[in-house]
């Protein structure tokens, strides 16, 4: 069978009906001009956004990303319901071939690694009873699931894999010297694959603010571990995250930034987007700007305030251009 075929085939069986649900017709969408699309390459920042934020239907969020977005960049999590971690060789090469339709780079590849309890720790309240994001590895298999996303990165040419902090204890403290290992031995595996291993700080993990992600980078001395900076996880756990925790950072240190914003309603703190929470975006982004930043500011939307991902994601990045644009980086 030719390989169109069952890709299209494999397509409609996996995400038809997140496809046929997409809110905005394709004949509707406006496209950016080349010099829009210029416009963004010219930034210093690898401007991008989740796919999955998009649509679990990687072609459709591709296209949205390059011919609606402008963008030359994309970050790879999920695709087609399945995480990036269990793609298989045909679904690898499909995507590899949407990637070049679309003209589009990958910043990293946004895996789970280390998203798991530590043994021996007590279970963390934050440890999830389902999977997350189409996955769900044991401890034990975190090797298999680095090793599986140092393939994946050679394969989509990027130089950087994500990873967490393990699931947020009430105390880590007993716990703390035998993580810090544990990043610090992926991070010189990883190096010596020749790429870089980007610790996110994440509110439901034990680095969660820029206050501990500062104390962590200080303890892992490894030159192969570098920060994905998330202000709006930050803000989750009460922290300013800029000015306050983005000035406790080692700039040096910082190599992946996901951009997303906050609110604090009477329900606690809750995800907005991009221009309407919280968050100074414009002072983030100037200041990233200012001490030499060239990495990736790429839109984790995670705020539905529209209804779908697809249109929830067109207005936050709507906010985030206008941030970028005050703050000179566009």
């Amino acid at each position: 069978m030719p390989p169109e075929l069952s890709r299209r085939k494999f397509i409609v069986a996996g995400v038809g009906a997140l496809a046929a649900s997409a809110s905005i017709p394709a004949a509707a969408r406006p496209l950016p001009s080349q010099s829009e699309s210029a416009r963004l390459a010219k930034s210093p920042f690898r401007i991008s956004v989740i796919t999955d934020e998009i649509s679990q239907d990687f072609g459709h969020a591709c296209e949205i990303a390059s011919q609606q977005f402008g963008m030359g960049w994309v970050e790879i999590r999920e695709l087609w319901n399945k995480n990036s971690a269990k793609l298989d060789a045909t679904e690898i090469a499909e995507a590899s071939r949407l990637l070049k339709k679309y003209n589009l780079k990958v910043t990293d590849i946004a895996s789970p690694l280390f998203k798991v309890d530590w043994p021996g720790a007590p279970k963390s309240k934050f440890s999830p009873e389902h999977d997350q994001f189409g996955v769900s590895f044991t401890y034990s298999q975190q090797g298999e699931v680095l090793d599986r996303c140092i393939e994946l990165a050679k394969q989509f040419s990027t130089d950087r894999i994500r990873c967490f902090d393990f699931w947020r204890l009430e105390d880590q403290a007993p716990y703390r010297h035998a993580m810090n290992d544990a990043l610090q031995n992926a991070a010189e595996k990883t190096g010596k694959a020749g790429l870089i291993l980007v610790l996110e700080n994440e509110f439901a993990c034990n680095t969660a603010t820029g206050a501990e992600a500062a104390k962590v980078l200080a303890a892992v001395p490894s030159r192969h571990l570098m920060l994905n900076w998330d202000p709006g996880n930050a803000a989750m756990r009460g922290e300013k995250p800029y000015p306050d925790a983005y000035n406790l950072l080692p700039k040096d240190r910082i190599g992946h930034c996901h951009c997303k914003d906050i609110v604090k309603t009477e329900k606690g703190y809750e995800w907005a987007a991009m221009g309407t929470g919280t968050i100074d975006w414009v002072g983030q982004f100037t200041a990233l700007k200012r001490d030499g930043y060239r990495h990736a500011v790429s839109l984790e939307t995670h705020w539905h305030g529209t209804g779908t991902p697809e249109a929830s994601s067109i207005q936050s990045w709507a906010g985030m251009k206008a941030e970028l644009e005050k703050s000179g980086a566009l």
